[in-house]
């Protein structure tokens, strides 16, 4: 999917800067390893709301590093690798086994959030951010009591893709439609968790491949995605 490639470049392009190397390359790799859907749809949002896609490729790319980051603490709150085996003997902590991909994990993980939230800072998108985060936090809290975290999980995906859609639309210069953010939200409960590959989860295969997938699952143009504000609902 172009958008999904677009997406990647921009990601890249986003993180160049990180030092260490080694550091860079992780988050690199956890890029690799993650659905694109997010960044994918913030492209496609654009267009729907009849802009030039062009225009909010830096910001697909925040709204990427944010799902990533964010996917991969869920990833390690499930998994706990640190579980067991760190101890505190007196003044001493005490660490059994090696646990340097554990922590250059995390480490790359709290990176990549904070590095999302500097691309999307001054953008219309900005609010939203804060809120993914701290939706993302208090899940985290509930889930450690929870007989099922996993009913929990899928929230994270609901916000990026309301995320992915805020940034797309006003950065091409109008507020999202209803239709769209509802089309986001259906998105993310029908995709499952993690969120798949982006062709699979935002091309509908009976539109053919030309179709513009967030259009036709929102059932709207892009003439009423920029005429309806999200405001109206």
């Amino acid at each position: 999917m172009e958008e999904a490639a677009t997406c990647r470049r921009a990601v890249r392009d986003a993180i160049r800067d990180i030092a260490p190397s080694d550091l860079r390359t992780e988050m690199g790799d956890v890029i690799d390893g993650t659905s694109l859907v997010p960044g994918a749809l913030t492209i496609v949002s654009a267009r729907a709301a009849g802009g030039d896609p062009d225009h909010v490729t830096e910001r697909a790319a925040g709204v990427q590093l944010i799902y990533s980051g964010l996917g991969l603490i869920r990833k390690l709150a499930r998994e706990d690798p640190w579980a067991g085996r760190v101890t505190l003997e007196g003044d001493d902590v005490e660490v059994e086994g090696d646990l340097t991909e554990a922590d250059m994990a995390i480490l790359a993980a709290d990176v990549l959030v904070s590095r999302g939230f500097y691309v999307l800072a001054h953008t219309d998108a900005a609010g939203k951010a804060v809120e993914t985060v701290r939706n993302f936090g208090r899940d985290q809290t509930l889930a450690r009591s929870s007989e099922d975290p996993s009913e929990l999980d899928a929230n994270l995906e609901v916000d990026c893709l309301e995320l992915a859609v805020i940034a797309g639309t006003t950065g091409v210069g109008t507020d999202p439609s209803t239709e769209l953010v509802e089309a986001a939200r259906r998105i993310a409960r029908e995709a499952g968790v993690p969120l798949g590959d982006a062709e699979d989860v935002l091309t509908d295969p009976d539109l053919g491949e030309d179709a513009d997938p967030l259009v036709d699952v929102a059932g709207t143009d892009a003439e009423g995605a920029a005429r309806t504000s999200a405001s109206d609902s």
